[in-house]
């Protein structure tokens, strides 16, 4: 398995780019550890895809490089770099069984026919293929394709990294969740190193260690799934995380009171803004509890949805959701206090650090 460097790595489709918006892919400067197990999160048409690409080398960058264990890799092939990628569609030869299409990438690298089928056979147990080993796949589901086209990505240990572009699209939804927990098993099992892409938050939630989320082409937060929910870097990562997702604000900061029109909020410490910098206050709906004395708020809706109510609210004129257990109260003269340790303050869509 590999490291991987993606050192001032930018793309553009287009010639002679100039200005950030020409690029499909702003300028991704991290490193991943060896071993890891990340998502890509984000929208379409963020640029996910397009890093993926460059990383397995189907895509060449227009600026940077990329490093497999500190050896660059920017002008080799997929082959060259030893790669595994899994395609969002079934990518198999209809005319082999499902045991020699999982055969098929070690009997190409020549290895003992005995090894070949003790590999084959743990993956098509893993993938409950066994029972169809030996028929052909031309008959097969597309899920059922879609898993063999898995199992090839996963039947070699020796390759440097293993890229998933959204592989669980044609699964159903039972069979994702069994297919996500077996690949995490396998991380765990054997240190894979494996990026995932995926604009399915659930997906990139249970599956990685670290997820990086994109958006309009350049990474905006790489953490923990507790770290995006806790501390979102970016509005983008509070509002794209969390269902539903972080209610932002417009404030005026005045020292480590934020004021929203005629309402003062102790946010418990002074953020440093610039002057002319939008500034934006971030709080979960978790973080938001109703009360009988706090802050006024107009209830407008509540959505039960069994295990807790959503209650859509205008505070302050502002749209706001605030989350409440099933069997919570409601007030009819409702207000609201917040969770000081949840607020967030954003300058220019940034997240501003507390100090200490």
């Amino acid at each position: 398995m590999a490291k991987i460097n993606l050192d001032h790595i930018r793309h553009a489709y287009g010639l002679r780019p100039t200005a950030p918006q020409d690029y499909a892919l702003r300028e991704v400067h991290h490193e991943w550890n060896d071993g890891g197990a990340y998502a890509l999160l984000g929208p379409s048409g963020c640029g996910k895809t397009t890093l993926l690409n460059i990383i397995s080398g189907l895509v060449r960058p227009s600026e940077g490089r990329i490093l497999f264990n500190d050896r660059d890799v920017t002008q080799l092939s997929t082959e060259e770099r030893n790669i595994a990628q899994v395609f969002q569609f079934p990518v198999i030869y209809d005319t082999m069984t499902v045991y020699d299409n999982l055969a098929f990438p070690l009997r190409n690298r020549k290895v003992p026919e005995a090894q070949v089928d003790k590999r084959v056979r743990e993956i098509l147990e893993m993938l409950d293929l066994s029972d169809r080993a030996g028929k052909k796949a031309r008959g097969l589901t597309a899920d059922q394709k879609q898993k063999i086209s898995l199992g090839r990505g996963l039947v070699r240990s020796d390759v440097n990294a293993i890229l998933f572009d959204e592989p669980l699209t044609v699964i159903d939804p039972h069979m994702k969740w069994v297919l996500r927990s077996q690949l995490k098993s396998l991380h765990r099992q054997f240190a894979y190193t494996m990026v995932y892409v995926t604009h399915d938050q659930t997906e990139a939630l249970t599956f990685a260690d670290k997820v990086v989320v994109m958006f309009e082409g350049q990474i905006v937060q790489i953490g923990t799934p507790a770290e995006l929910f806790e501390k979102p870097s970016h509005t983008f990562v509070g509002y794209f995380i969390g269902s539903p997702g972080m209610n932002v604000l417009s404030v005026d900061v005045q020292g480590s009171t934020a004021r929203i029109g005629d309402i003062s909020i102790d946010i418990g410490f002074a953020p440093k803004v610039g002057k002319g910098q939008k500034t934006e206050l971030g709080i979960r709906p978790e973080f938001m509890k109703l009360s009988r004395k706090g802050m006024p708020l107009q209830i407008n809706k509540v959505e039960d949805i069994g295990r807790q109510k959503i209650v859509r609210a205008t505070f302050a004129g502002q749209p706001v959701s605030i989350v409440v257990k099933e069997d919570g109260e409601i007030p009819t003269d409702a207000h609201v206090d917040f969770v000081n340790s949840g607020i967030n303050i954003y300058a220019d869509s940034w997240r501003v650090e507390r100090e200490g």
